[in-house]
């Protein structure tokens, strides 16, 4: 049977261990050489499915309230005419932060010239077509109107990142800082293929002014400062009277008083009279105004200051891609002295997340291996045993490329420190047989062959068994018992996708090379051990044979087998 086929292809494998070594790590190299051409990239977290989404209204200039509700309603307009859609929920405003709480992650970079934004909640998931063509048919339907910049997000239902692209430029010159971001945000735009979105937190563009009163010659005049201000107060908020609070409300209303509207431009300064001692007094005699670009708000970080650069990807591109070569394309230019940028966002996220995984897994391996040294009495056998948890990595490069799928550092690297844990039983179990059967005196080849043997079922049925459950996860089965129903695919079983096919290809692929792998190394100080006694032990034999013609005669050159030479 398969016991008998898997014992006597074992036996053949023992006799030459280092060849089948040298496969083995030839296997190993060329999986991880064929990754690094061939692999479908790597991401932070699951590109999931959306069940919320944003769309994001910006404008620039000095619009009223009535006029960014009135842009905002258009944009909603052509939203509601998108199929697939169970709620739609719209607020005006910069602040725009009432409504829904369902934009964790996707409302962490807010444009600096927002005047709306709607929030969208989706149909359920087997009542609607996929929500990135939905999104994608919001695009379409909102990419002709003009004045406003729209922006179409999805929630982020993993760690809140931001934007696919965030750069960090700082610096000691706010000046020099500025204008380092007007060239990355335009290489962005121009250079690079597969973004959108693109944005950048420089100010506003603007002015504001600046009004100086020369208190010596407003002395003159017999005017103080303080008049000045009241009647400056008249072309911009008004002077406040007193507070009216009415009947039927509990909030006092201001009763102010300012020119109408058609006087109050930045002109009718000039037009506006002090009273005096003197008499009316024309106010541009003391006071000088000056425009200065407007500057919203300063960004510092660690004492330097910073702005940002962001960008989204579209679909079926990888931040990952554009981050390398937006990196690249940085370190090839040489910029100022003091200038600095760094990448946030997910890429700082996947970074940070990376190490993590990376000293868990060390420290796991390291915590591994006193147990094993402690149970087995061996470093060579606790060494053979962590030797797995190699190959489960080469099963879960495999997986990756056979399915097509991206690496992504959570749930991929989760699965493979999951497989650190489940894969190192089925050497475990094996070199504990080989252990209690030389304890009883049996030879080291037999007791490897029959610790095989023993071992194959067990060890076959629990991998079976662990790859059969995870194989509904892998592809996308959801089995309702109740309702006793069967659907594929949901908004839930996308993340577990890319987890349980790394345990799937590592397991399977660490199974069928441990079950050969192992009882050869096992094997291998015996075989080479009784290679080197015959080899010292042939010179000897060929002088007696010289000494004695009769004994050559008598003695037939018959090869020792295994079995013997483990004896």
């Amino acid at each position: 049977g398969l016991s008998g086929l898997y014992v006597r292809s074992l036996r053949r494998f023992m006799r030459y261990p280092l060849t089948v070594l040298a496969g083995s790590l030839v296997v190993v190299v060329g999986v991880f050489f064929a990754f690094s051409k061939f692999n479908n990239g790597v991401e932070f977290f699951v590109d999931t499915e959306p069940e919320q989404a944003l769309v994001l209204v910006s404008a620039r200039g000095n619009l009223s309230a009535r006029e960014e509700l009135a842009l905002v309603r258009e944009v909603e307009e052509r939203v509601l005419q998108v199929d697939g859609l169970k709620a739609v929920f719209t607020n005006t405003g910069g602040g725009s932060g009432a409504g829904p709480a369902i934009e964790r992650g996707a409302s962490l970079d807010t444009p600096v010239d927002q005047i709306g934004k709607i929030t969208i909640e989706l149909e359920d998931y087997d009542k609607r077509r996929k929500g990135k063509v939905i999104l994608a048919d919001i695009r379409q339907r909102v990419a002709d109107l003009a004045g406003v910049r729209i922006e179409v997000r999805k929630r982020d239902d993993g760690p809140a990142t931001g934007k696919d692209i965030r750069l960090e430029i700082s610096g000691d010159d706010r000046a020099l800082v500025e204008k380092i971001t007007g060239e990355v945000r335009s290489h962005l735009v121009t250079e690079m293929q597969g973004l959108r979105d693109i944005e950048d937190t420089r100010p506003l563009p603007g002015i504001e002014w600046v009004l100086d009163v020369d208190r010596k010659e407003a002395g003159r005049y017999g005017a103080n400062v303080a008049s000045v201000g009241a009647i400056i107060q008249l072309v911009t908020n008004g002077i406040l009277l007193g507070q009216y609070r009415p009947d039927d409300s509990e909030d006092e209303v201001d009763i102010r008083i300012r020119l109408p509207r058609s006087d109050r431009t930045i002109n009718q300064l000039d037009q506006l009279r002090i009273q005096t001692a003197n008499g009316l007094v024309p106010l541009s005699n003391f006071v000088t105004r000056t425009a200065r670009p407007r500057v919203d708000s300063i960004t510092r970080t660690n004492g330097r200051y910073s702005m940002m650069v962001k960008a989204n990807t579209l679909d079926g591109v990888l931040a990952d891609a554009k981050v390398k070569e937006l990196d690249a394309w940085l370190k090839s230019r040489d910029w100022p002295q003091g200038i600095s940028f760094r990448f946030r966002g997910a890429d700082e996220e996947q970074k940070e997340s990376g190490a993590f995984l990376g000293k868990a897994m060390i420290a796991a391996l390291f915590i591994m291996f006193i147990i094993l040294v402690t149970q087995f009495n061996s470093f060579y056998q606790a060494v053979l045993t962590l030797s797995t948890i190699v190959l489960s990595m080469v099963g879960v490069l495999i997986g990756m490329m056979v399915t097509g799928q991206t690496f992504s550092i959570i749930m991929t690297g989760t699965g493979i420190v999951a497989l650190a844990g489940i894969v190192v039983n089925n050497s475990i179990v094996l070199i504990d047989t080989y252990n209690r059967l030389r304890g009883m005196g049996i030879g080291v080849i037999d007791a490897i062959l029959r610790s095989s043997a023993q071992r194959l079922r067990p060890i076959m049925l629990t991998t079976v068994t662990t790859i059969c459950g995870l194989l509904p996860m892998a592809l996308q089965i959801n089995m309702n018992f109740i309702e006793r129903s069967i659907q594929f695919g949901s908004v839930t079983s996308i993340w577990w996708v890319q987890l349980s096919t790394a345990i799937i290809f590592g397991l399977g692929f660490a199974t069928l090379l441990t079950l050969v792998l192992t009882p050869v190394m096992l094997a291998l100080p015996a075989v080479y051990r009784e290679k080197w006694r015959r080899w010292r032990a042939s010179p000897e034999e060929g002088q007696q044979q010289q000494k004695s013609p009769r004994a050559r005669r008598k003695r037939p050159l018959k090869p020792a087998t295994l079995a013997e030479a483990a004896e």
